[in-house]
């Protein structure tokens, strides 16, 4: 989901000046233990090895019930093409695979989770930190699970590994790579029993819906050799230029704060940092340390015209350059996705507006791809965004299940 573009465009512009500072508190501040464990997944080597993307640099046992669960540390690319390593986790059934062919494999894209070091999924879903969302993951990941699909699942680039900086919160390139290469590296991870070529899939929600709809374009050049047979994209923040008005002031502006935060990570010579007064880098400060629910009620209301130094929202400035180039960049529906998608949107979501993702489906309906679009059920404008995870889940399997069976349909194009 979007991040509260205020709060994140002052945490953007502190990010710039605060930025070394930040990961070296992130390094200091980090448990000990994990600091202390050159085995740990968390922990990158000295100087990354020269390989492939989706190659495992570590790995270890993690837990997950009903599955046989591994923590991983993989090579990806972020939004500069530059190698980093990236934290996850490959989970495969306990039971035996009864479907046709080869066990399929769907990379699960993480919704939101937060910015701190703790809310890393790869440790949540293991009981380690997190919050109360974190049980929406295990959810999403059971669906999965359930239906006989091992699963991928990617922490995205961040500061769980240590020295990796922040968060590149919806970064269409960042997380398009690190979802892509998560389905390699579970290809490559020895022991599992998994195919390394077979059929896969990918889905996610939310910011995961950003992701895996970002994958879904880039695939065919960043990823030709995987064959992938559908791509579920749910509530997704297509466009963030959109965003930056909806959530400025409202009850989800952190999720625009983590957005500025992710833009300061990725696009570093944009420097922010010149925009933001002193509540804007007090709040960046802030931000980068909380989980998701701990922002939305920390940040709730704030409005980014009183984190800038000219007092100006962020909005005013995404028309003016560098931002406006930004903004092109992370635009997600100007790729023809070379596979069945189904994008999945709330009418009534209170985070991001429907009409976001349903444009993003036409813009793809336009370009001849094969999209199925579903109204995503909604019961109450509260709370509806958070509500929706709880029927995507089951909606993202029985697409993919159709998917891998070949019957994922033509699409609906020109019927929404």
């Amino acid at each position: 989901m979007p991040i509260s573009l205020r709060r994140g465009l002052v945490a953007t512009v502190s990010a710039t000046l605060v930025a070394a500072g930040a990961v070296a508190v992130s390094a200091v501040s980090g448990p000990s233990a994990i600091a202390a464990d050159t085995t740990s997944v968390y922990v990158p080597p000295s100087s990354l090895p020269s390989g492939q993307n989706g190659d495992i640099i570590k790995s270890q046992p993690s837990t997950f019930n009903g599955a046989k669960a591994t923590r991983i540390q993989y090579l990806s690319r972020d939004n500069k093409d530059k190698p980093v390593a990236v934290s996850g986790t490959v989970l495969v059934p306990n039971a035996a695979w009864t479907g046709s062919g080869e066990r399929p494999i769907v990379a699960y894209a993480p919704f939101t989770f937060g910015m701190g070091e703790q809310c890393a999924p790869s440790k949540t879903m293991a009981g380690e930190g997190g919050d109360m969302v974190s049980g929406f993951q295990n959810s999403f990941v059971s669906s999965l699970l359930n239906a006989g699909f091992a699963v991928a699942q990617t922490d995205y680039i961040g500061p769980w590994v240590q020295g990796s900086g922040e968060h590149p919160y919806v970064n269409r390139l960042a997380e398009a790579h690190t979802v892509l290469d998560v389905i390699r590296a579970a290809q490559r991870l020895p022991g599992t029993g998994l195919p390394s070529s077979g059929p896969v899939g990918i889905a996610g929600y939310s910011e995961g819906g950003s992701a895996a709809a970002s994958a879904a374009e880039l695939a065919a050049t960043y990823a030709p050799e995987l064959n992938v047979k559908g791509v579920y994209a749910g509530a997704p923040p297509a466009d963030k230029a959109v965003l930056a008005k909806s959530l400025d002031g409202g009850m989800y502006a952190a999720f625009l704060g983590y957005a500025l935060i992710g833009i300061n990570q990725a696009y570093p010579e944009a420097n922010m940092m010149g925009l933001a007064n002193q509540a804007g880098a007090d709040m960046f400060l802030a931000a980068r340390k909380t989980c998701t629910l701990d922002a939305v009620f920390k940040f709730m209301g704030t409005q980014t015209s009183k984190l800038t130094k000219d007092g100006k929202p962020v909005s005013s400035y995404l028309s003016q350059p560098p931002f406006d180039a930004i903004i092109a960049e992370n635009k997600i529906g100007n790729i023809k996705p070379a596979m069945p998608v189904m994008v999945q949107h709330g009418s009534m979501d209170d985070v991001i507006p429907v009409a976001v993702g349903k444009q993003m489906a036409k813009d793809w309906c336009g370009k001849g791809a094969n999209v199925q679009w579903k109204d995503l059920t909604s019961f109450s404008p509260f709370l509806s965004h958070a509500m929706g995870m709880m029927s995507a889940s089951g909606d993202a399997t029985s697409f993919l299940k159709g998917a891998f069976a070949g019957q994922a349909g033509a699409g609906n194009c020109g019927k929404f």
